[in-house]
């Protein structure tokens, strides 16, 4: 099987990732295209030990559900440059979320039962750190339980040693609320996902997240109402201000998909908002290699103020495909459902921020 290996020693990644955190995006100078050919070959480099992650993610979370949904992803160019550029002392190869895969369930309690199975099971990989996300969640509202670990290979991959891939365990609804954010992120030209952009969409999502964290009983979002008449009531005002029920209602795309589905393995969605049009090209396992490379080729050629996005991923089939990345085909039907429930306060009340306990 072609799978990339690191080609670059960790001195030349880190000064390629300095190099292009200094830069605008997309880059246009030789030094620019020098930094990138080394920063997309440590990213490809990852795809191995991402597949032998996901594997066994796979394996561990089917145990406590059926119907988990499982998929993996490279880290987009874009949203590499973003982090670099942010935080100028941070070195390419500790960056952690350059691979990630990710676990979607439909029950709270499943996702600490995944976590306690990493924790208390055996796992050849060297554990570097964890975030809950969930019981501390940031200040955007995004929720999730993350954990990263340092890729420890057998004596025919040590080529592949602590490379950093991180797992990613999250409820139906927080995960609703994540494609949501990006997807209208996606329509506005805003970063929202990074917490950039309009302040009303921004507290909107914070909102919303408060409310799903009732839902599932967990602490809501720091400086949001912990009663629940009055976040009812901010969420009124800015739904009808920012329009959100008619925007999220609104997006429909036309699927386009080209290579053999049988046997898919990888697949590169290429979303372009404009036309309304997402295009879906899948490759098998041994055509990994290619697979990179074509998506490298399609993010070069995105202009400066274009709208489009490309991912490349791995998932079990399309329709686990739609499910895991419903914001690149503009789905927030599950999110615009849980709006409306919200605005007829058909939840609980919040959990205050302060306490530290999740119920299960």
């Amino acid at each position: 099987m072609a799978w990339a290996v690191p080609e670059y020693k960790p001195e030349i990644v880190n000064a390629a990732g300095k190099a292009l955190g200094k830069m605008e995006f997309p880059v246009v100078t030789d030094e620019g295209f020098d930094a990138l050919k080394v920063i997309n070959n440590w990213r490809a480099a990852h795809a191995y030990p991402l597949n032998t992650f996901q594997i066994t993610l796979r394996h561990r979370a089917r145990k406590i559900e059926s119907d988990v949904v499982i998929a993996q992803r490279a880290k987009r160019l874009d949203s590499i440059h973003r982090k670099l550029a942010s935080k100028l002392t941070m070195r390419m190869t500790q960056m952690q979320d350059i691979a990630g895969c990710r676990a979607v369930f439909v029950r709270l309690q499943n996702v600490y039962k995944l976590v306690d199975a990493y924790k208390s099971g055996k796992f050849d990989h060297k554990f570097r750190n964890e975030k809950d996300y969930i019981v501390s969640p940031k200040v955007d509202g995004y929720r999730s339980f993350h954990l990263v670990y340092e890729y420890v290979g057998t004596q025919q991959t040590k080529v592949y040693d602590g490379l950093r891939v991180e797992i990613q365990i999250r409820t139906q609804l927080q995960h609703s609320w994540a494609t949501a954010v990006e997807a209208v992120g996606i329509f506005t030209r805003q970063a929202l996902k990074s917490n950039q952009g309009d302040e009303d969409w921004l507290r909107f999502f914070a909102l919303m997240s408060s409310a799903i964290a009732a839902i599932e009983g967990t602490p809501c979002v720091p400086d949001t109402p912990t009663k629940k008449s009055e976040l009812v009531a901010e969420l009124k005002r800015l739904a009808a201000k920012l329009r959100a029920r008619e925007m999220l209602r609104a997006y429909n795309t036309t699927l386009d998909t080209l290579g053999s589905s049988k046997d898919a393995k990888y697949f590169i969605v290429q979303l372009d908002p404009e036309a309304g049009r997402v295009t879906v090209r899948r490759y098998k396992a041994k055509e990994s290699a290619e697979a990179n490379r074509v998506y490298t080729d399609l993010e070069s050629q995105i202009a400066d103020d274009s709208r489009q996005q490309v991912v490349l991923v791995s998932v079990a089939d399309i329709n686990a495909l739609k499910r895991a990345y419903p914001n690149y085909f503009l789905d927030t039907a599950l999110f615009s459902k849980l709006v409306e429930r919200v605005l007829r306060s058909e939840f609980p009340d919040p959990v205050p921020a302060e306490i530290n306990s999740v119920q299960t």
